[in-house]
């Protein structure tokens, strides 16, 4: 079943106007997750919200949104007033300039979205838009409002579609200087950066997500299915770092070590590891696995079990 839309309004480039769907581009449903347990019964804990003076639950209907001024003083803001905070985002996202995609500093990224026409009318206005920035090569700024909040999305044709990212305010972002000042300048030789840069072009790929393999969520799964079957659980070794002592003689040994691991490595189809991490997971409440791959691959791996 396709998610539902986080938002739904309009797109708006001038004078031309579609109706839009806004959808979550990333999901972590698949992940593994836990619950916070009574260690003496077993039971899961069960979170009440509760007056802060009285100690009594309170029901949701009678909770409402304040701002703090100081210690015992709080301003109450009720959820129609907040609706009446009247932002033209709230149902329209206006493309109000183009930028290039290498202005966008990634410190302002936040998570990306898919929008999509919402209905069978606007199709013909959106693929105008969609096809305006592709050929143009550029990245539109607008704004839209997600939970009470305005932000600023920029849209760029991906496909058949448009790809929307949510961007940090400026105000969001820490400077680097708090953080890197105290970075000693240290002067590299020649000799040093020549090594390295062979290390880096004895590693040089190019970035393929299906090769890459969430090894903590397999270990998680792994860790689960043993504890279900019985087997005792032993500590694995942690990886300990050591101190580099000869910088060039390290890397020196790193490159000879590269080019061992590239001629040993055997070879081997990539694999869309996302859908192989699925078979394993054990299903959570409400979600069905893919019978086909569970049945093709039921001899070789763990299968999901119900819990």
């Amino acid at each position: 079943m396709a998610p539902r839309a986080n938002w739904k309004g309009f797109l708006r480039l001038s004078l031309v106007t579609c109706p839009v769907a806004l959808y979550p581009a990333t999901s972590e449903s698949e992940k593994v997750s836990f619950n916070q347990l009574n260690r003496k019964t077993g039971h899961r804990i069960k979170y009440a919200k509760v007056d802060a003076d009285t100690g009594e639950e309170v029901a949701n209907e009678d909770i409402v949104k304040g701002y703090k001024v100081d210690t015992d003083t709080f301003i109450e803001v009720t959820k129609e007033e907040l609706e009446n905070v009247a932002l033209e985002s709230t149902r329209t996202i206006e493309i109000d300039e183009f930028v290039e995609r290498s202005e966008i500093d990634p410190r302002y990224i936040i998570r990306p979205y898919y929008l999509c026409p919402d209905g069978k009318v606007g199709h013909d206005a959106y693929a105008v838009i969609r096809e305006t920035i592709r050929e143009m090569n550029k990245v539109a700024i607008g704004r839209v409002v997600l939970t009470n909040r305005e932000h600023i999305i920029a849209l760029e044709a991906f496909d058949k579609g448009l790809m929307g990212t949510l961007l940090r305010y400026p105000y969001e972002v820490r400077s680097e200087a708090e953080y890197f000042d105290d970075i000693q300048d240290v002067k590299v030789t020649k000799d040093m950066l020549d090594l390295a840069k062979h290390i880096v072009n004895q590693k040089a790929g190019h970035f393929e997500p299906d090769k890459f393999e969430d090894q903590y969520e397999t270990a998680l799964v792994d860790l689960i299915n043993q504890k279900r079957a019985g087997k005792p659980i032993t500590a694995k070794e942690r990886p300990r770092g050591e101190n580099v002592v000869d910088l060039m003689d390290a890397l020196r040994k790193s490159i000879g070590g590269a080019a061992a691991a590239k001629d040993t490595k055997p070879a081997k189809k990539s694999r869309k590891v996302a859908s192989g991490q699925k078979e394993m997971l054990m299903p959570i409440a409400g979600k069905k696995p893919a019978k086909e791959a569970a049945a093709k691959k039921s001899a070789a791996k763990p299968q999901r079990k119900s819990a």
